[in-house]
This record gives C-alpha cells, sequence and structure tokens, in this order.
C-alpha cells in the first residue's frame, strides 16, 4: 500500500514545498531566497512522482489530477507571489493585474495537457515547472533588472506556456531501476548545497531554466525563418523564364 502512495506522497510534498514557498515570500526580503529554493525542491519532486509512478507501474488518474493542482500552486501561485513581493507590489493594480495573470496562464496550460494529446517527445508550450522555477529565480534579480523589465519577463513566460511552441519533454526519459536508490542522495544534495549558499544557488539554477525558456523562441523562430526562405524560393521557382 505504501509503495503505491508513494507517487503521491511525492505530489504532496511538491504541494506542501509551494505552499511553504508563499508564506515565506512575505515574510520580508530575507527570505525570498529560501523561498525560491523550495519552488527548485519542488521541481525535484514534480521530476520524481511520474516517473516513480511508471517505474512502479502505478499511474492513475487520480494521481494526474493531483498533480496538476499541486503545480498551480508550487509553480503559478507561488512565484508569482515572490515576484509580487520583491517588485510587482509598486505597481499597484498593474502589480496584481500582472501577478494574477502567470498562474491563471499556468492554470490553462495543465488544463490543455490533461485534455489535449501532445506531440511525441515535445511539450507544447512552455511547462508550468520550468516557468515557475525561472520567475521564482528571476525574482532574486530585482536589483539589477528594473519593475518593468521584471513585469515584462513575467507576461512574457506566462505567453510561452500557453503559446504552441515546442519545447522537448525530459520528464520520460527512463532511469534504471537500479539507479533509483540515489534519487534521495541527490535530493538530499542538492538541499543541502541550496541551504548552504542561499543566496547564490538559486542564482545559477536559474541560467539552465532561462536557456530552456528561450530555446523554444529560437527553434520556432529559425523554423519560421526556414519556412519564408522556402515560401520565397518556391515564388522564384514559379516566375516565368524570360
Amino acid at each position: 500500500m505504501f509503495v503505491k502512495s508513494l507517487p503521491n506522497m511525492l505530489t504532496i510534498s511538491n504541494l506542501f514545498l509551494g505552499i511553504v514557498a508563499i508564506i515565506l515570500a512575505f515574510q520580508g526580503d530575507q527570505y525570498v531566497e529560501y523561498a525560491a529554493i523550495t519552488v527548485i525542491v519542488g521541481m525535484l519532486m514534480d521530476g520524481l512522482d511520474g516517473r516513480v509512478a511508471r517505474m512502479l507501474n502505478v499511474q492513475s488518474e487520480f494521481g494526474k489530477e493531483l498533480d496538476s493542482l499541486s503545480d498551480v500552486i508550487t509553480f503559478g501561485v507561488a512565484p508569482a507571489f515572490i515576484m509580487y513581493v520583491v517588485a510587482l507590489q509598486d505597481l499597484h493594480l498593474f502589480g496584481i493585474i500582472v501577478t494574477a495573470i502567470f498562474p491563471i496562464c499556468g492554470a490553462l496550460r495543465l488544463a490543455r495537457f490533461n485534455v489535449q494529446a501532445g506531440v511525441p517527445g515535445y511539450f507544447v508550450g512552455l511547462p508550468i515547472t520550468a516557468a515557475g522555477g525561472v520567475l521564482a529565480t528571476l525574482a532574486l534579480y530585482h536589483q539589477v533588472f528594473n519593475v518593468a523589465m521584471l513585469a515584462a519577463g513575467m507576461l512574457l513566460l506566462a505567453f510561452l506556456m500557453v503559446s504552441t511552441i515546442k519545447y522537448p519533454n525530459f520528464k520520460k526519459v527512463g532511469i534504471p531501476k537500479s539507479a533509483y536508490w540515489i534519487t534521495p542522495i541527490i535530493v538530499a544534495i542538492v538541499v543541502v548545497v541550496a541551504i548552504k549558499y542561499p543566496q547564490q544557488f538559486p542564482k545559477i539554477v536559474f541560467l539552465p531554466l532561462a536557456i530552456y525558456a528561450l530555446y523554444g523562441i529560437k527553434k520556432n523562430v529559425d523554423l519560421l525563418v526556414k519556412k519564408l526562405r522556402k515560401k520565397k524560393e518556391n515564388e522564384e521557382e514559379s516566375l516565368p523564364f524570360e
């Protein structure tokens, strides 16, 4: 019974971390780094629950819905509140609207994921997990970027979630059963490093997450350029010879 419940327990731990992140965000600027770290650890839990469910062959619709509801809190609401506390509250009503748009787009992204057939090997739209990780760690740069840039970045992430841009899907990459024993060790190492270096750790995590988010944009721009070039070549070929 415990083994079958393990994936759902990981999902609930993800939800718990999201709630903790929200609480930490409202404790003051000195806790913002820890709020971002909590979201990052939540990303690890989110990456594990599906893999463990597939390994144990205990996937269920209940687990799928629970995962989506947890993701809305941990990677939608929590990162939005973190950004609101450190920057957007200075924008008053506009800041409230931008803060609300992010988790709303995240919820739309998850609802579409649950009802539409995906593209094998890809996510359609930026996954809320990645978007939330980018936003939570981007908030730590509030002294580097001005409020307008942070709000624009938040709206861009929201748009990418509901877009049709394709992103590589690493969630279903298989892990040998013999290697699962190392998973708790990896999680423990991440937590220890995060606690020991609370200011540097989440800022470093921001870089690969931001690259992943920008990858989809670059890939689709390249595809658009390729299509326009091919269209131009076809038009030139269709011109009558003089």
